[in-house]
């Protein structure tokens, strides 16, 4: 659970994210320029403003401010196979594609959540009914920030510095603290499971060593004494940016932002495709292709 130093942490990233994101969107040259394969820097924006927006709506208990007919119940069933299909559904109903409107919203946005007064350590209902602390939505609006400030600034060919001390809280603040409470839905892929139960260790300078077991079709933090098929130590940056499909596993394995050992280390990719982010290079959703 976040302490009031990770709480402090994370209303920092969540702030200066915000605001170098805002910074290299208003100075960008065009709202059409293409920064992934589907999406303009106008959708990336509006993907944001709208994951902020129902972020406002769960911590302040309101309806979400964006329109989007049938969002609520498609949320409660969204699991990570469906995650782009609430994100196509979202933008084809929220059409607003101006920079300025746009960034105008994420900033009241931003403002609104920053000046909450609720415990951190408190839940909300997230996707596939999981259980997000207040911590972890901050941690998670930060990762959205950071990754898709990322798509934008290679676009533009400019500098895009992700600090792994607040790319960390992604971890920490938001994926293990849900396992510890539930993930609802979110994790129950159609792709097929291991034979095997697999547990695999993460740890890295900015985050407590956490092992994840997978098995019986349900994922989990093992005790921490328990043993580990697989070790994984990251440098937190860029094993999100790996884990959301930006960059491949043999890049982050070249660089070492990523060391893969322990004694069954051939048991992650087994992991990983049930245990993953929205992110086709690990796992695509069934009957989509590899992206």
């Amino acid at each position: 659970m976040a302490g009031p130093d990770r709480w402090s942490v994370a209303n920092t990233a969540l702030r200066a994210a915000a605001d170098r994101f805002t910074d290299m969107v208003a100075t960008a040259p065009s709202p059409t320029v293409k920064v992934t394969a589907d999406w303009t820097l106008a959708d990336t924006v509006a993907h944001v403003v709208s994951i902020a927006a129902l972020y406002v709506s769960r911590m302040e208990g309101t309806e979400v401010a964006i329109r989007v007919p049938g969002l609520e119940d498609m949320l409660a069933v969204t699991n990570v196979d469906t995650v782009a299909d609430v994100n196509d559904h979202v933008l084809a109903h929220f059409t607003e594609r101006d920079p300025r409107v746009l960034l105008s919203q994420l900033d009241t946005a931003v403002a609104h959540l920053l000046a909450t007064t609720a415990d951190p350590r408190s839940t909300v209902s997230w996707l596939g009914n999981a259980r997000v602390t207040v911590g972890g939505l901050f941690a998670h609006l930060t990762n959205e920030l950071l990754v898709h400030g990322w798509d934008i600034a290679r676009a533009l060919r400019r500098p895009w510095p992700m600090p792994d001390e607040h790319a960390a809280l992604y971890w920490e603040l938001f994926m293990f603290d849900m396992l510890r409470d539930s993930y609802g839905v979110l994790l129950n892929t159609a792709l097929p499971m291991p034979r095997h139960h697999v547990s695999v260790q993460f740890g890295s300078r900015f985050t407590p060593t956490t092992t994840l077991t997978l098995g019986d079709r349900r994922v989990w933090i093992a005790p921490p004494d328990d043993p580990f098929d697989v070790y994984v130590r990251f440098r937190p940056a860029r094993f999100n940016l790996m884990m959301f499909g930006r960059i491949s596993i043999a890049q982050a394995v070249l660089r070492r932002d990523v060391v893969i050992g322990g004694p069954r280390p051939w048991r992650l990719p087994a992991f990983l495709r049930v245990v993953h982010m929205p992110n086709g290079r690990l796992a695509p959703a069934p009957g989509r292709p590899r992206a």
